[in-house]
């Protein structure tokens, strides 16, 4: 086990920007004045499963298809740049809306995927992989799902107390940091492409 406090909270730091769990508030509230109720433990759980799983199969994927990490590092690396523009400005760059869902699958979709562990955060999952151990990218990817768990079953209160202002203020600080970390990330792994 190669355990590095630096690691775990670097990762965890990323995790948290690109799921953006504070900034989906709004959404989440949504989803519960219209289908009354959203399993909070369930959508924890199955999206913390999904991105652990997909720390591990992932890149076998990508060997079978013929991609190496480093260039979907750099692919990981232009999606957080637009998921930070997003946040940032404010727009919509992506937007897959399903007016559909139930009340019994919303816990599962939109919000555990693809709200949560979306395409966004799975390629980050990747990327981390081409710096970091893995072990604490489980350990950062666990300490989000608590986090979400946490902000899932109090939403409400969260969202009165730090109102729609301090939403978009959180929003566009992190906006902020995950647009230094994809010009980091982009950096770091063209060079490995040319060498």
């Amino acid at each position: 086990m190669n355990f590095n406090i630096k690691e775990i909270f670097t990762a965890f730091m990323v995790l948290f920007a690109v799921i953006d769990i504070i900034g989906n508030i709004p959404i989440i509230i949504a989803l519960r004045k219209k289908h009354g109720h959203i399993q909070s433990e369930k959508a924890s759980i199955i999206a913390g499963v999904i991105m652990v799983i997909f720390l591990f199969v992932g890149q076998s994927l990508l060997s079978l298809i013929g991609i190496d990490v480093n260039s979907f590092a750099v692919a990981g690396a232009f999606i957080l740049f637009f998921i930070a523009l997003e946040m940032i400005l404010g727009i919509t760059l992506y937007k897959d809306n399903d007016d559909e869902a139930s009340a019994i699958t919303a816990s599962i979709f939109p919000l555990a995927f693809p709200l949560i562990a979306g395409p966004g955060s799975l390629t980050t999952l990747l990327s981390l992989r081409a710096e970091f151990s893995i072990e604490n990218i489980i350990l950062a990817v666990l300490l989000n799902v608590i986090i979400i768990y946490i902000v899932l079953k109090t939403s409400s209160r969260i969202e009165r107390v730090i109102g729609p202002n301090g939403i978009n203020i959180i929003r566009k600080v992190f906006g902020v940091i995950l647009l230094a970390i994809a010009v980091k990330l982009f950096a770091h792994n063209i060079k490995a492409l040319f060498v």
